[in-house]
């Protein structure tokens, strides 16, 4: 079965996510604006997540919800990771990365 593609940034809403393959990841604040976009490799969706919760090692603030677009490869994730950072510039993610 696959798993869900969006859910509340929490760790209940982390753990339903879809972890099979490598995914992008956005997390929203509750308007749904992007404060931050990352990627995760297969199997380490849920963890890298979870590091972005209040407490985490890289905490985002205010994020209330987390969608994520899986993909075939990990590159292909870091090359959508790219376009969504350049396009959508969410403020939580760190310049020229």
């Amino acid at each position: 079965m696959a798993g869900k593609k969006s859910g509340s940034f929490n760790k209940d809403g982390i753990e339903g996510l879809a972890k099979d393959k490598p995914v992008v990841y956005e997390i929203q604040n509750k308007k749904g604006d992007p404060l931050y976009v990352g990627v995760a490799k297969r199997g380490r969706v849920e963890d890298r997540l979870k590091e972005h919760l209040p407490g985490g090692a890289d905490p985002i603030r205010g994020g209330a919800k987390v969608k994520i677009q899986q993909k075939s490869r990990i590159s292909d994730a870091e090359k959508a990771e790219a376009r969504a950072i350049k396009n959508k510039q969410p403020p939580q993610n760190k310049k020229g990365k």
